[in-house]
C-alpha cells in the first residue's frame, strides 16, 4: 500500500470519526431544543410530535415536512430523511454510513429501528440518489444550526452543550458546529467519505 493511499485512509477515518461525534452531539442538541425552558423549539419551528402508543416503550417521534416531497424524522438512534423522488436514507447515530431504500413511505412512525423500511448500503445504481439525499440532509442540519444561532444565539447552543461535556464525550464547541457540518458536506460532495 502506498503512503498516499495510507494517508488518504487515515484522513477519511478522521473525517468519519468527526462526523460520528458531530452527529451524536447534534442529536443531543435536538433533545435539549425539545426541553427548552421557554417551550419546545422543534414544535415552535413546525415539527410535529407523534406520541408513542401506550403499548410501546420509548419517546415521541419528531417529524418535519420540508416540502411536498421531503420529510425528516428525528430519533435518538438516528435520522430518517425521506424524499419521494429519491427514496430514503437512515443515518444511524453512532455510525456515519447512510442506509438506503428506494421506498419513500412509512408503514408506521419510526419508534425504533425495526419500524424503518428495509434499508441497506446503496447499490452502484442507487449511489447517486443516496448521495443526493445525504447532501440534502447535511444541508438541512447545517441550516437548522444557522437558524438556531440567528434566532436563539450561539450562547444558547453553548448552554445546551454544558451537560454534554461529561469528560468522556468529544465536544464540538458551539462556534464550530456550523463549520463542521459544512466540512462534512464538502467531504461527502468530494466523495472523501460515504
Amino acid at each position: 500500500m502506498s503512503n498516499t493511499l495510507k494517508t488518504q485512509q487515515i484522513e477519511e477515518k478522521g473525517i468519519v470519526e468527526d462526523a460520528i461525534n458531530l452527529l451524536s452531539q447534534q442529536i443531543w442538541c435536538w433533545g435539549k431544543d425539545i426541553e427548552k425552558s421557554e417551550g419546545n423549539w422543534l414544535l415552535k419551528i413546525g415539527f410535529s410530535r407523534i406520541e408513542l402508543p401506550a403499548d410501546r416503550e420509548g419517546t415521541s417521534v419528531y417529524s418535519l415536512k420540508l416540502s411536498e416531497n421531503r420529510c425528516v424524522y428525528l430519533r435518538a438512534f438516528g435520522i430518517l430523511y425521506v424524499d419521494s423522488k429519491y427514496g430514503s436514507i437512515f443515518l444511524p447515530r453512532y455510525e456515519f454510513l447512510p442506509e438506503y431504500t428506494e421506498l419513500s413511505t412509512l408503514q408506521k412512525p419510526p419508534w425504533n429501528k425495526k419500524d424503518l423500511p428495509p434499508l441497506k448500503a446503496p447499490t452502484k445504481s442507487q449511489q447517486n440518489n443516496c448521495d443526493t439525499l445525504m447532501l440534502d440532509l447535511l444541508n438541512w442540519i447545517r441550516t437548522y444550526e444557522e437558524n438556531i444561532v440567528q434566532n436563539l444565539g450561539v450562547e444558547y447552543r453553548k448552554e445546551t452543550l454544558i451537560d454534554w461535556d461529561n469528560g468522556k464525550r468529544v465536544v464540538i464547541p458551539a462556534e464550530q458546529i456550523i463549520p463542521q457540518w459544512s466540512m462534512i458536506e464538502s467531504a461527502v460532495l468530494e466523495k472523501k467519505i460515504i
